[in-house]
């Protein structure tokens, strides 16, 4: 066997340098954090061939003083940390101080740095490992970092690195993202000595709305939700896209953990939860959100590249991400779009609702609106599913459908989706508001109406569960046994009923009425692999949702159907006050708009 020995400093640095390094945009990553880390107020990132020639960031921080630079670019040497108790509690974006020893192992690097109130700048420079004395150099207060000729001598990782345009598109891509993180903070950003992004101080919410446009595109601030919520300890604040914002590719995905970038199963999980009942099979929504809570509860140590973290409380961060979302995107409802943007904050669940039936004298919104479109679902036993299961599609009762009352004189008293004016083949419903036209997917629309319905008629019932003519035993992991024993009350609650058959097994005595026919093996388990991997699980309530989903789509107004006006108009109320009525079951939109202005281009009126 070969000797033990302790490896030179150049090679150790090198084998940090391949943990952390991965491309420029690494370097850039690095470096820029480190001017943030500063307190800059402006950094600007200056970049030649894509980064393989040069990457230069300046900053108008708060400086290194001279005889600190030699200690700048020596491992693990930082002014961040000092104790393990600051560890624990870390506020920065970096913190293990191996990045510039890394970088100029691998780099041809220099830094010049003049503190906040010292007389003279100062330069060092590293070639190849090989540190060179400090000299005086000329520089305003702030630091400027130069790498040249990255990984020049280190061919095997040169060979890597691929086109200009690639590179450069992925520190782009890494300054929108920091652009994001840091409102306040000026960026610019210019390749081959040509300027390429520059993004101002944002001094306020609207500024910083439109940077948040600038990264997402222009119409996103219109298609988007507002968020700030605070509970537990715990606080989110951001953008949440509106399903009809939603991309193929999450590309447009930006969540930031105390300012910090990160990609997180807990997070993704969550937020994928909280989309579930709106977003149509196979996309993407688009968000920017901060999450804000103490450093302790966070451990950001689990990545050399610090794209992940760990909370230590993953189940209360899951709930209470899921639960935001979730209710802000409940408060979305048709024709709220036209109305002024408000901040979503789920403590207010249900202003929106009691504002769309806020206008002056229009119409009843007596027991009348409340009993419109039931479609004879209330004559059924609410709390017995398996017989509204069994049961033909419910009949549509006209009857049932009151009819409102004449529009109001005064346009002011108009409702969001304003007043029916005719039926176009059977299919859509067409209307007039003072904004333009409207036109509304008839079935799709009273589908998420008919489904909201039945799933606050779950709610208001207790769950009924069936018990099994013979226990079924199944084998799972040490881990989803535990977490069966550990959950075993709250999965009681949802008529699924698990005891500990053994170190590795368990037994499923009873399952819910409603899910009567499935595969009972298959549900327990994936409902033990969310609990074991997340802390919680809605396995069993989407199951339900799609069976009730199902119902509520045979038990809607089919296309074809003619509606007189009074119907039309009672479905437009309908839909301005359920939840998430602008997107039936499946995600598909329910309604449109054509505003004047849009007519008017399309008839070229006024040219």
């Amino acid at each position: 066997m070969p000797v033990i020995r302790v490896l030179p400093p150049e090679l150790i640095n090198q084998i940090a340098a391949g943990e952390v390094i991965e491309r420029p945009s690494s370097v850039v990553k690095e470096l820029v954090e480190n001017s943030l880390d500063a307190g800059a107020t402006r950094v600007e990132v200056d970049i030649e061939q894509g980064g393989a020639r040069l990457i230069r960031v300046r900053d108008d921080g708060g400086g290194i003083a001279p005889d600190e630079l030699p200690l700048a670019v020596a491992s693990h040497a930082t002014s961040k940390i000092g104790s393990f108790d600051d560890l624990e509690h870390v506020a920065s974006m970096g913190f293990r101080g191996e990045a510039l020893a890394s970088v100029s192992s691998v780099a041809r690097f220099a830094l010049t740095s003049r503190a906040r109130g010292a007389e003279a700048a100062f330069r060092i420079e590293v070639d190849g490992g090989k540190l060179q004395a400090a000299r005086p150099a000329q520089h305003p207060p702030g630091t400027s970092v130069e790498v040249r000729d990255l990984f020049y001598n280190v061919p095997a990782r040169r060979k890597f690195m691929r086109a200009e345009r690639t590179e450069f598109a992925h520190i782009d891509d890494l300054l929108k993202s920091l652009a994001l993180a840091r409102s306040g903070v000026e960026f610019r950003l210019s390749h081959n000595g040509k300027p390429v992004r520059v993004w101002k101080a944002a001094r306020d919410e609207q500024a910083a709305l439109a940077r948040v446009a600038d990264v997402l595109g222009e119409e996103f601030p219109e298609r988007s939700l507002r968020i700030d919520h605070a509970a537990a300890g715990l606080r989110l604040s951001g953008w949440v896209g509106l399903p009809t914002a939603s991309r193929g590719q999450p590309d447009s995905q930006f969540f930031y953990v105390n300012g910090r970038l990160v990609r997180d199963r807990v997070v993704a999980h969550a937020v994928r939860q909280a989309y579930a009942d709106v977003l149509f099979h196979g996309r993407h929504p688009a968000f920017v959100l901060y999450l804000e809570l103490d450093p302790v509860g966070v451990d950001v140590n689990v990545h050399p590249a610090k794209h992940e973290v760990r909370f230590r409380e993953q189940r209360l961060v899951h709930d209470f991400l899921f639960r935001s979302l979730h209710e802000a995107l409940a408060q979305t409802r048709a024709g709220q779009a036209m109305q002024p943007a408000a901040v979503a904050d789920t403590a207010s669940t249900g202003a929106i609702a009691a504002s769309s039936s806020s206008y002056g004298g229009g119409w009843s919104s007596g027991p009348a609106m409340q009993n419109r479109l039931s479609l004879g679902v209330r004559e059924q036993p609410l709390g017995d599913y398996a017989a509204l299961l069994g049961a033909s599609p419910p009949r549509v009762d006209s009857s049932d459908w009151a009819a409102p009352s004449m529009a109001p004189d005064s346009p002011d008293q108009a409702p969001p989706l304003g007043f029916a004016i005719a039926q176009l083949k059977s299919i859509y419903v067409l209307a007039e508001n003072e904004h333009g036209l409207v036109l509304v997917d008839m079935h799709a629309a009273h589908e998420r109406i008919t489904y909201e319905k039945l799933k606050a008629a779950r709610a208001a019932n207790h769950l009924r569960s069936q018990v099994l003519l013979v226990p079924l035993s199944l084998a799972v992991s040490a881990k989803e046994a535990a977490a069966a024993e550990e959950h075993a009350e709250a999965l009681a609650a949802w008529g699924l009923e698990l005891s500990r058959g053994g170190p590795s097994a368990v037994v499923v005595r009873r399952i819910p009425a409603l899910l009567e026919g499935a595969d009972v093996s298959q549900l327990t388990r994936d409902v033990l692999a969310e609990l074991a991997q997340h802390g919680s699980s809605r396995r069993l309530q989407e199951l339900e949702n799609e069976l009730l989903s199902t119902m509520a789509c045979h038990g809607s107004v089919r296309a074809g159907r003619r509606l007189s006006l009074p119907e039309m108009n009672a479905l437009l109320r309908e839909m301005e006050a359920t939840e998430r009525s602008a997107q039936c079951n499946h995600g598909r939109p329910t309604w449109t708009q054509l505003s004047l202005a849009e007519l008017d281009r399309l008839f070229l009126r006024g040219r």
